[in-house]
């Protein structure tokens, strides 16, 4: 019989045992084992039972068992010295204290905005790697003191768990979460009323949300809610499922993550007394909208234009985008988003023209009739970036669009690398480990590792055994659940004790499964992988783990197709596909793997981190160079499948890099790990792993990360901010002014004429002379900058390699007709040529592309 309603009751907690409640509440416990130790004491059966849930083991506890853990004063002691723990990590200064200490002006606080968030496995607010990012941003920013607030919406079922039919097919189910029961606070108002957002709606409707708080260490992350009784039947569906509707309902989820989440921003300071955001991050174009509400209230509350507000909240946002492929954009009709800034939703002065040309596509190639959230990001971002070095110049060829007639490379996005939180995915006997035997600064620095001395090849050899079994044993039960849930009886399921070996190299695969990512390459030569599989002497056994979204029948067909291939008797005890991959699952499988595979399609892989995972758990990489490996892979730590870039045939493509792929595992991976000293040991693999710990450690830790956004965007984003919003927005309004003056005049700019000299013969050292003569209409000399923009050339005169040299103001003539001069040293030999440019020139800029706008030399 099924309950028509159902909520969670909470433990009442003895005066005594107080602490656990905040303990419980604080999400700290899911990367700080001491705490998850002290839950686990009070019940290690219940502890595993209820998956190490914190607030589920005390909503399991009885009144008895409260009552005796109250009366035990050591373990009322171990709670006050962890509650103390937890107090100094919540206030003590950390590094982003220090650095400001120092002078450096930093944010007062940050708005982090992102549509998923995997934190633990506990709150299943994530799909993949976007939400597993954003959970280990908001981690590592709590462990560097960085003063972020997450925001992001809270959905009712999450993302679908997955099982398998008995033929392989990929079955959904969306299991309700009950907020009550999970770690978060209700944000309330000073009555003890839930505290709600309102988003407007055409037709006169209005989306309400409730704001729920999780405490990640010292970030608050606030997810907005929509199945509140205030709503309309279909309004309470909009938070229900992650990715979940069709392009109305991610629009309205969208709008309430960015209209209602900077509202929940501004509500949690009041009730908080919490500083006010000066930077606002958005992690991909889901929360894009956030811009159009920041102008809303610099329109009505500081009188400012729309212009005007336009230039503030650019110079104060960050934009990161996720994607190198524009099928991964969200896009929306525009007759649709105009429904929802119009009518009854409109403010004066933001015409609904104005909020559809931030993602119009209005340029070659876009379609005039769409709303791309991409492009709304990037108009709003005063800094972008990608997120690693391949995916930055990806990026920056993918939207060059938007800045017509400058050099791809000159495209204003950045790049930042993504990162991983260690003490999130690293196998706690590692950590353990290391910190026995290092020092702070060897572990910190890796190169612990590389020291003989301090852990020597057996131990390390010992201890990926033993992370090894852990894996296969934890592997083993998943793949009994998995075949009892396709419909098996357990007389059929004895070959599972066998299946897997703590003794064989594994390779693990775990991931998305949209094509580029290419679940199947493996499955290319099916005979030849069964002999890789089966080898008497250098046997592989491989891990494989991934959700297909539930509308991608494609992505459902690989999974099943692999599926297949693991059922089959001769292979099933070496290969296996393990269903509802989640944090949980991967927190097991990174330690355990020996080798981390990754076959995506170049360069479709934006940056990827489950092979930084395994790295830090002494893992190595065996991928396409793509995303982060294409940038960090040394030779020494792993293996670079060969790519077969610019065959247009993509099955043939396929067969070549599969071969590829057979080749390597073959006769360099396999070799390499089965290749024993007297002693039994793989020397080589052994000097791999620690140079992999020594090198890659440090590099791919999420905290590098977030320092670097804070160096390199955020504060100079504040400082901006600050900038443009001093003495009531004067330099947002003067530089509104300037922009549109620049705009008008600049169909009135062009070089007119060079005159340029240089020796006979040019050496090395010498100087070429330019002089341009150029028109400016009514703008200033001091309004744009004439540059010589000189370099390497082609056969075909394109400048390959190229940098810029500003020309000095020479002289003025009538009819707006002024004279540049300069020279430029002749540095290198070879192939040289130059051309003159003007762009636009403001101390306010942050690129000299940042309008747009720029006249070439013809």
């Amino acid at each position: 019989m099924k309950a028509i309603r159902r909520f969670t009751v909470r433990t009442l907690l003895p005066a005594a045992l107080q602490d656990l409640d905040e303990l419980a509440h604080n999400l700290r416990w899911s990367w700080h084992a001491p705490t998850r130790d002290l839950f686990e004491t009070i019940d290690p059966h219940l502890w595993a039972t209820v998956k190490g849930d914190p607030v589920a083991l005390l909503g399991a506890l009885g009144p008895e068992r409260l009552a005796a853990l109250a009366a035990d004063e050591d373990f009322v002691a171990q709670v006050r010295t962890s509650a103390q723990d937890l107090h100094h990590y919540l206030v003590d200064p950390r590094w982003y204290q220090s650095v400001a200490s120092q002078g450096r002006s930093m944010p007062a606080a940050i708005a982090y905005f992102s549509p998923e968030f995997g934190i633990t496995s506990v709150l299943p607010q994530y799909s993949g790697g976007l939400g597993i990012l954003a959970g280990d941003h908001l981690k590592s920013a709590s462990d560097l003191g960085a003063p972020i607030i997450g925001v992001g919406l809270l959905y009712g079922a999450g993302y679908f768990k997955q099982s398998l039919t008995r033929d392989g097919w990929q079955v959904e189910t969306y299991p309700v979460l009950d907020p009550d029961g999970l770690p978060l606070r209700l944000v309330r108002e000073a009555d003890g009323s839930p505290a709600i957002v309102s988003v407007g709606l055409p037709s006169g409707r209005e989306l309400h949300a409730r704001v729920w708080m999780a405490a990640v260490g010292r970030v608050p992350l606030l997810l907005l809610d929509s199945n509140v009784p205030e709503n309309d039947e279909a309004a309470r569906k909009v938070t229900d499922r992650l990715y979940g509707g069709g392009g109305e309902h991610r629009l309205q989820q969208e709008l309430l993550l960015g209209v209602g989440g900077v509202r929940a921003v501004r509500l949690w300071s009041r009730l908080t007394g919490a500083v006010e955001p000066e930077v606002y991050h958005t992690n991909e174009g889901h929360a894009g909208f956030l811009g159009v509400e920041r102008i809303r209230e610099l329109v009505t509350g500081s009188g400012l234009t729309f212009e005007e507000a336009l230039e503030a909240v650019r110079a104060a946002t960050v934009f990161t985008t996720h994607t190198p492929v524009p099928a991964g954009i969200d896009r929306f009709e525009s007759d649709l988003v105009a429904q929802y800034f119009g009518g009854d939703n409109s403010t004066p002065g933001i015409g609904v023209d104005k909020v559809l040309g931030l993602g119009a596509e209005n340029y070659p190639g876009g379609d005039p009739t769409m709303f791309n959230m991409a492009i709304m990001g990037l108009r709003f971002g005063g800094r972008a970036n990608g997120v690693s070095l391949l995916h930055g110049e990806v990026s920056r060829g993918m939207f060059s669009e938007l800045w017509p007639g400058f050099d791809e490379t000159e495209v204003p996005i950045a790049s930042v690398t993504n990162g991983v939180h260690a003490p999130t995915w690293v196998d706690r006997r590692l950590i353990d480990l290391a910190a026995e035997r290092f020092t702070s600064e060897e572990v910190a620095t890796g190169t612990g590792w590389l020291r003989t001395d301090g852990i020597t090849d057996t131990e390390l050899w010992a201890m990926r055994h033993t992370l090894r079994t852990q894996l296969v044993k934890n592997a083993r039960g998943r793949l009994r659940a998995s075949w009892r849930q396709r419909g098996a009886s357990p007389a059929e399921l004895g070959w599972v004790d066998d299946a897997l070996s703590p003794d064989v190299l594994t390779i693990g695969f775990a991931r998305r499964v949209p094509t580029y990512k290419r679940l199947t390459l493996m499955l290319s030569d099916p005979e030849r992988l069964r002999a890789l599989l089966t080898d008497p002497d250098k046997p592989v056994q491989m891990i494989i783990a991934g959700k297909s979204h539930p509308a991608d029948e494609q992505g459902k067909r690989l999974i099943q197709q692999l599926v297949r291939f693991t059922d089959a008797a001769d292979v099933r005890n070496r290969i296996v596909f393990l269903p509802n991959y989640d944090i949980a699952m991967a927190q097991a499988l990174y330690p355990g793997c020996d080798v981390w595979l990754n076959n995506p399609l170049r360069p479709l892989e934006a940056s990827g981190t489950s092979g930084m995972k395994s790295a830090l758990n002494g893992g190595l990489n065996l991928s396409i160079l793509d995303g982060w490996w294409d940038e960090w892979f040394d030779g020494e730590n792993g293996w670079a499948i060969p790519t077969a870039d610019g065959v247009e045939d993509a099955d043939r493509r396929d067969t070549l890099e599969a071969a590829a792929l057979y080749d390597l595992i073959e006769n360099q991976v396999a070799a390499r790990f089965y290749d024993r000293d007297e002693r039994g040991l793989p020397v080589t693999w052994l000097e791999m792993i620690r140079h992999t710990l020594a090198t890659l450690g440090p590099k791919v830790q999420a905290t590098r990360m977030v320092a670097d956004y804070v160096q390199h965007l955020y504060a100079p984003a504040a400082v901006a901010g600050r900038e443009l919003g001093a003495d009531t927005f004067a330099g947002a309004r003067e530089l509104a002014a300037w922009k549109a003056t620049v705009r008008s005049e600049w169909p009135n700019v062009r070089v007119d004429h060079i005159e340029s000299g240089v020796g006979e013969v040019p050496q090395v050292g010498d100087e070429l002379h330019v002089r341009a003569y150029v028109s400016l209409g009514a703008l200033s000399p001091s309004d744009v900058e004439v540059q010589v923009v000189h370099g390497r050339v082609t056969e075909a005169d394109d400048l390959s390699t190229f940098g810029t040299l500003p020309l000095a103001h020479d002289e003025a003539y009538e009819g707006g007709r002024h004279a540049f001069g300069g020279d430029v040293k002749l540095a290198a030999s070879g192939p040289f040529g130059y051309t003159v440019r003007i762009v636009p020139k403001h101390a306010r800029l942050a690129s000299i592309a940042e309008l747009g706008l720029v006249a070439n030399a013809t």
